[in-house]
């Protein structure tokens, strides 16, 4: 896509959610318990963005396309930005920031400690997602950064643990997950036989000449 904003588009559409939730927090269109919904929201939207970072390789790959790759840090960083609105969200309306309190929650509840680890995992991921920390990390870099999949796991736990009767949703952002970790363990030449261009060059040249 050369010379397509493609970042700036991204960008923009990252941050509907935060924008919608905004909008309608000043018309009180939350619903009857607004906190939980910003809550929730957030941390929706902090899974979302995650699912859709971890979906960016085998999207390329499969489909040999390039900017999906330029947009992965992008996407990764909004997912931690949606992970911290959550866990702010959290502290300041379910716990009116009483640090004790929130302590009492890590030990208590195992959703809350599931969902405090995640966070606390991405944040070396965001702080070393710039170029100069891959440089400089040299073969660190992509063992740290495949840690992703652990705390992606850990999210949709946190998430799990949460729903007490209807855990349809969970499941069926536990089954994309599968299929993205199944796919990372693929080989690249499988995923590049599923690309339609590629499959239909290497189709014509194995086809006999009249």
């Amino acid at each position: 896509m050369p010379g397509f904003p493609v970042r700036s588009l991204v960008f923009a559409a990252a941050l509907v959610p935060l924008g919608l939730l905004i909008l309608e927090t000043f018309q009180g269109t939350l619903g009857p318990n607004p906190a939980s919904a910003l809550i929730d929201r957030t941390g929706e939207w902090a899974l979302h963005l995650l699912l859709i970072t971890l979906a960016v390789t085998p999207l390329r790959r499969v489909s040999g396309w390039r900017w999906p790759g330029k947009v992965r840090r992008q996407l990764g960083l909004f997912a931690f930005f949606y992970t911290l609105l959550h866990f702010a969200a959290y502290a300041a309306f379910d716990q009116s920031l009483r640090l004790s309190a929130i302590w009492l929650d890590l030990w208590d509840r195992p959703f809350i400690t599931v969902g405090f680890v995640a966070m606390i995992g991405l944040i070396p991921l965001a702080a070393t997602s710039t170029t100069a920390a891959m440089i400089r990390m040299g073969a660190w870099w992509p063992r740290l950064h495949r840690s992703v999949y652990l705390l992606a796991v850990l999210s949709v736990l946190h998430y799990y643990l949460l729903v007490k009767a209807d855990i349809r949703e969970p499941l069926i952002y536990a089954l994309i997950l599968g299929i993205l970790l199944g796919l990372r363990m693929l080989p690249r030449s499988w995923l590049r036989r599923m690309n339609p261009t590629r499959r239909g060059r290497a189709q014509a040249q194995a086809a006999p000449r009249r």
